[in-house]
């Protein structure tokens, strides 16, 4: 009987232990401009850590920027927007 309760019990704790291993954040990183888009897509990889601290690291970004100058009587407004997309695999 003691040993089928260890059993029992070594099996309960590694099933409520979190495996730390490595995982991989792919990430699409995109910048919209007046005139052009342009896109890269990048593999982070994260050494022995567990899923829901990789997940928590793995987010999305939204950064928007205006820039206005003014040369003279001429002032030029641009508006950029970047975007990073990134998804645990």
């Amino acid at each position: 009987m003691k040993k089928i309760t260890l059993f029992a019990f070594a099996v309960a704790a590694l099933s409520l232990a979190s495996c730390k291993k490595d995982r991989t954040c792919q990430c699409t990183y995109t910048q919209t401009g007046t005139t052009n888009v342009t896109s890269h897509t990048e593999d982070i990889t994260y050494t022995k850590i567990k899923k829901a601290d990789a997940k928590y690291n793995c987010d999305k970004s939204t950064v928007n920027s205006t820039s206005t100058q003014t040369n003279g009587n001429v002032t030029t407004t641009t508006s950029s927007s970047y975007v990073s997309n990134c998804k645990l695999k």
